[in-house]
């Protein structure tokens, strides 16, 4: 790369904020998602770049600017898209930082391709990454890359966040490469978290493995030649673009879809939305048995109410997807045919992604927000519910185990492992009064508005920053 490239903020992650169009004249498109949203601003603010994999196998593409980002690829072999990402990075990382809901397998070239994947990675960032830069890294596929750039440029400011769960060290201490993960975790400044518990976790997992000094977040890490440096392990619980949300909610297009969608459902008394990945830690497969008992008990009666489930597919060619989908889709047949009629569907089951506009008039259309992850990171989908009721209607009900109840404590909580519990908190939800729905969603809505994804990138950079300056 020539000195032109070099960036005085680069972000690390998985993926490129770009998808390939399949357009000759415009080859790239801009990705959905939260991650994009939050940082492209300020990458494009410092005249930064984004370090990340096209998303395709056996791509090999130059940098080039998008949108005034410089776009760094790392491309990827499909034996390591196989390995690093598929196999270590979704067959082992996953399940064992969501507490071991299925089985991790351990494989030595999946770790094997995880290292080379991961200084691919460093390397494509310390080659960009101007004198003194900010690099800013991203997730559970890349948590070595901290310690890899801090030996490769220890002029850089480095923060790392994590968006998934940090498990206990009685599980975490199951991973046979649990030393280099923890030390390739420290080599940032900064070490951001979900939620407080993770944080926690993780420094109780330094202070076990290595006998490192941790408090209150703050934990001594030996460097060479003697001495220390401090590093922080913080929570910064992360949230979406509320603005746009409220935009899209208030449109009267998107208010018109939503009526559009209630009266295609057969105008039933409830609406209830589930929308998640399909992945076995949201509790899909919990939230179909609740549904399917509420209308096997009588509680729910034929017409009464429907499910919307949408379920994005995700890692299909990963043997435990593959068996959730069956399972799904042969409970979501059993419902539908023990109490569908010709005109009415107790669970509309979508197994494919939507628009944002179309998800916001699905928000609105919705009177329950069912999220009953099993154990999550944070879940953005309650957030962007949320946003969306610009109506003060609706009730969220939320699991305990997601990052988003430590937030939302004005949802009605679950524990989505017990299937009473959960059907008593639907049967709440979609029974309780105008005044108390209304209640309880201002102030949800004044604490996503409030924190928003803009202030979460802002308090991280700042504390980043902070660190930084007081090694210096």
């Amino acid at each position: 790369m020539t000195s032109a490239t070099a960036a005085e903020f680069v972000v690390v992650a998985n993926r490129l904020p770009v998808d390939r169009s399949g357009d000759d004249d415009e080859p790239w498109r801009r990705s959905p998602g939260g991650l994009v949203t939050a940082l492209e601003p300020v990458v494009r603010r410092s005249g930064g770049a984004w370090v990340g994999w096209p998303g395709q196998a056996d791509l090999e593409v130059d940098p080039f600017t998008f949108d005034g980002v410089l776009l760094v690829p790392v491309a990827l072999s499909s034996a390591e898209v196989a390995q690093y990402y598929e196999g270590f990075s979704n067959d082992t990382i996953w399940p064992l930082y969501h507490d071991v809901i299925a089985a991790p397998t351990y494989h030595r070239a999946w770790w094997d391709a995880y290292v080379r994947v991961n200084r691919r990675f460093a390397e494509a960032a310390a080659a960009v990454a101007a004198p003194g830069a900010t690099v800013w890294v991203h997730d559970y596929q890349l948590q070595l890359v901290p310690r890899m750039l801090r030996e490769a440029r220890p002029d850089l400011v480095i923060g790392y966040f994590h968006h998934i769960p940090f498990p206990a060290y009685g599980i975490f201490s199951q991973l046979p490469w649990r030393a280099q993960v923890l030390e390739g975790l420290l080599g940032a400044d900064v070490v951001g978290f979900q939620r407080v518990a993770d944080a926690g976790n993780f420094a109780r997992a330094v202070r076990r493995r290595f006998g490192y000094d941790t408090k209150a977040g703050s934990i001594q890490v030996p460097v060479e030649g003697g001495g220390t440096r401090q590093a922080v392990a913080r929570a910064y619980p992360i949230s979406i673009d509320t603005e746009t949300y409220e935009e899209l909610a208030r449109r009267p297009d998107i208010q018109a879809r939503a009526a559009e969608i209630r009266a295609e459902l057969g105008d039933p008394r409830y609406v209830l939305l589930g929308v998640d990945r399909l992945d076995y830690t949201k509790g899909i497969r919990h939230r179909l048995k609740a549904v399917g008992e509420l209308f096997e008990d009588g509680r729910f009666a034929v017409g009464d109410a429907t499910l919307v489930q949408v379920a994005s597919p995700s890692r299909e060619r990963v043997a435990a997807y593959m068996q959730l989908r069956d399972e799904i889709e042969l409970s979501v047949g059993r419902i539908n045919g023990d109490y569908g009629t010709v005109g009415f569907t107790p669970v509309l089951y979508l197994h494919h992604s939507y628009p944002r506009e179309e998800m916001v008039a699905l928000y609105l259309a919705a009177d329950a927000m069912l999220v009953t992850a099993l154990r999550d990171g944070m879940n953005l989908v309650a957030k962007e519910y949320v946003a969306s009721r610009v109506d003060g209607r609706g009730v969220l009900v939320l699991s305990e185990f997601a990052g988003a109840a430590d937030e939302l404590t004005q949802a009605v909580r679950v524990n989505p492992h017990d299937i009473e519990g959960l059907k008593e908190s639907i049967m709440a939800a979609v029974e309780m009064p105008v005044d108390e729905q209304r209640r309880r969603m201002r102030a949800l809505r004044r604490r996503v508005r409030d924190n928003d994804v803009a202030a979460w990138s802002r308090r991280f950079l700042d504390d980043l920053r902070r660190v930084h300056e007081a090694r210096s």
